[in-house]
């Protein structure tokens, strides 16, 4: 599949990909799934927002999966809204639903706070993208 380099770095790219991450995190689990998965792609939607809100801005970030770092990177005069701080709550998501582990397995309540949290967000980062 080719490279689309012109589309590659551009915030509309990132928000797409944030979109995509976020109808996976609100599917139905599937026979065999767990819940951390779904809340896996609800952190890939909101990191992938805030990179393409940083992206749109002139803001390099690291490749991280840490929102509070990407969160920090934000301008002060960007608002940090309440599911925005929320987000932050994510992070461990890259992570814990990806492998095996020794935590409690993720609930449908975990599940469904963590969707509402990434629609809240990637609805706020195209609302800044629309916006400037």
């Amino acid at each position: 599949m080719p490279h689309d380099s012109a589309r590659a770095d551009s915030p509309e790219r990132w928000i797409d990909y944030a979109r995509a991450d976020l109808a996976f995190a609100g599917a139905p689990l599937p026979p065999g799934g767990f819940y951390e998965q779904l809340c896996f792609h609800a952190q890939q939607a909101v990191e992938k927002s805030i990179k393409a809100v940083l992206l749109h801005l002139g803001i390099d970030f690291p490749l991280t999966d840490d929102i509070q770092a990407l969160v920090d990177l934000l301008p002060k005069e960007i608002a940090r809204t309440l599911e925005l701080v929320e987000a932050v709550e994510l992070s461990p998501y890259a992570v814990l639903a990806r492998y095996p582990g020794e935590t409690e397995p993720v609930v449908e309540d975990e599940w469904r706070e963590a969707l509402k949290v990434a629609e809240a967000v990637v609805a706020w980062a195209g609302s800044l993208l629309r916006g400037r």
